[in-house]
Order: C-alpha cells, then sequence, then structure tokens
C-alpha cells in the first residue's frame, strides 16, 4: 500500500524541509484502526535543510526499519529517542491502547516543515489542500476508524473534510486551564479525536490526559 500512497505526495513539497511519515512501511501497509495527524513536522527549515520531503520518504522506503516510529525511535533535540517533547505523550496513548508505535500510521496535515505552526513559510490552507489527496488515500485504503488529531487546526480541517459534525464525547482538563478534547462522529461511524496538542498538554498526567477519548471511541468500532 505504501508505494500507491507515495504517488499522492504533492510534487511542488518534494524539496522543501519536511517529511510526510512518522511511521514505517508496516503502519502503512495494512488495515489500520487508527491514524494520527499532526498539523506539521516541528524544527526549523534552517537546521533540517538535509531532510527533504523527498530524501525522507525514501529513507522509510529503503532504509528504516518496517517498524520505524519517529516517536519512539528518532532522537529529538540530541535527547534519547522517544523522551524529548510531545514523544513521551504520543507513546503514552499507544501504551493505555496497548498497540505498537512502530504499527500505528502516523503523519501530518502539512508536510512541510516549520518552527511553529504560526511560521510556515507559505499558505497553511493551501498546502493542507494539497496534501489531503495522500490523506484521503490513507483513509481509503488502510481504512482506520478513529483519525487522532493533534491540535484544533488538525482537528477542525479533518472534521470538515470527513464530515464529522456530531460531537460524542469531550474531555475538560482538571486543572485552572481546563483546554477541552473532543470526539466526533461521521455518518458512516469513523471517528475524529480532536485531542489537545501533546507539544503542550501533557497527556501523562491524569488531569490533562485526553487518551480515554480514543480508547472509548475504539471500543465503538469493535
Amino acid at each position: 500500500m505504501i508505494n500507491e500512497l507515495i504517488k499522492f505526495i504533492p510534487t511542488n513539497l518534494q524539496s522543501r524541509s519536511g517529511k510526510v511519515f512518522y511511521s514505517g512501511k508496516a503502519a502503512f501497509s495494512e488495515y489500520a484502526p487508527l491514524y494520527v495527524l499532526g498539523v506539521n513536522p516541528g524544527g526549523t527549515p534552517e537546521e533540517h535543510a538535509n531532510e527533504t520531503v523527498q530524501s525522507h520518504t525514501e529513507m522509510v522506503l529503503q532504509s528504516l526499519p518496517a517498524d520505524w516510529s519517529a516517536y519512539r525511535d528518532e532522537s529529538w533535540k540530541g535527547n534519547l529517542p522517544g523522551k524529548s517533547g510531545m514523544q513521551p505523550r504520543i507513546l503514552h496513548l499507544f501504551n493505555v491502547l496497548g498497540v505498537s508505535a512502530g504499527v500505528v500510521p502516523a503523519s501530518n496535515l502539512v508536510f512541510a516543515r516549520s518552527s511553529r505552526e504560526s511560521t510556515i513559510v507559505g499558505d497553511m490552507f493551501q498546502m493542507a489542500n494539497e496534501c489531503w489527496r495522500f490523506h484521503e488515500k490513507v483513509l481509503e485504503l488502510l481504512r482506520p476508524k478513529v483519525i487522532v488529531c493533534l491540535g484544533g487546526t488538525a482537528g477542525d480541517y479533518v472534521c470538515a473534510k470527513v464530515g464529522a459534525t456530531t460531537q460524542i464525547e469531550q474531555f475538560v482538563e482538571k486543572n485552572k486551564r481546563k483546554w477541552t478534547s473532543r470526539l466526533f462522529s461521521d455518518a458512516s461511524g469513523t471517528f475524529v479525536a480532536v485531542l489537545s496538542h501533546p507539544s503542550i498538554a501533557n497527556w501523562c498526567a491524569e488531569a490533562s490526559d485526553p487518551t480515554g477519548l480514543v480508547v472509548r471511541a475504539l471500543q465503538d468500532t469493535a
């Protein structure tokens, strides 16, 4: 399946600093109950100038292990693999679900890199539309029942695209911030979990852990 998917990566983004795949060939080669989508790759394009969308895709296809996961196996900012930023929080979700990071397909709404969502060069919405053909193909081939979106930007876009307009449940953080994560469903029974962004919210802390929404969505699809 992954060889079919790469045909849908926008050609105009191939030379940009960024990446498509946050998990390897195994995750994108068979039906999967879960699909994880961030907004776009982090880090500055200058620091990662040699990691283009095209070069990273070639690494995934040719040299990285089939069950590779960026959240578990990559070293971010010189830290131990899986120990930096939101990596432990994503791994916490996988641990709660009892799945290996290497079998969960993961990507980003937009494939071009920026240090922050607000500093991306170009029109985020336009690039999201260009990249959506890839995600649409993932949904067609892998048939995930739950799409986990990291933050509201990815979540709002995906909900609109798949028609997930019915809110099923929500989780409000048990702290002064009280950020809200929400679970939506479309007419066919596909769920979109719009979770607080793990780059800011600590999913590993009980008061701010929204992963129960994903657990219940998967239970409802069993």
